[in-house]
């Protein structure tokens, strides 16, 4: 699911734990990451909300979570940022973040 300015407040009012790749176009390692997040995607569907968001397109989102480095995976629940993950690492290392939060 692509992450926006417009949709994210939105995909915070919502029940379930929600996860947010932020990358960039530009970014090698976002780009390795992307299958992994993919992967995730279809593995939690209907029990976590797994988006994407380009910095570049959402820059208010990255200066809001004070994202510095891309790839940064942000972890959601009620609304609060709970965990985060900053570079490219192991699906296995998101998937626990993302199933403390479950």
């Amino acid at each position: 699911m692509q992450v926006t300015e417009q949709n994210f407040d939105e995909l915070m009012a919502q029940p379930l734990p929600v996860m947010v790749d932020f990358g960039a176009t530009w970014c090698g390692p976002c780009k390795a990451l992307a299958p992994r997040i993919e992967e995730i995607a279809a593995e939690y569907e209907g029990r976590a909300i797994i988006g994407t968001a380009d910095v570049d397109e959402c820059s208010d989102l990255a200066a809001r979570f004070r994202i510095r480095n891309v790839p940064t995976v942000l972890f959601f629940k009620g609304g609060e940022a709970k965990d985060k993950s900053v570079g490219l690492v192991a699906k296995e290392t998101l998937t626990e973040k993302l199933n403390a939060l479950l």
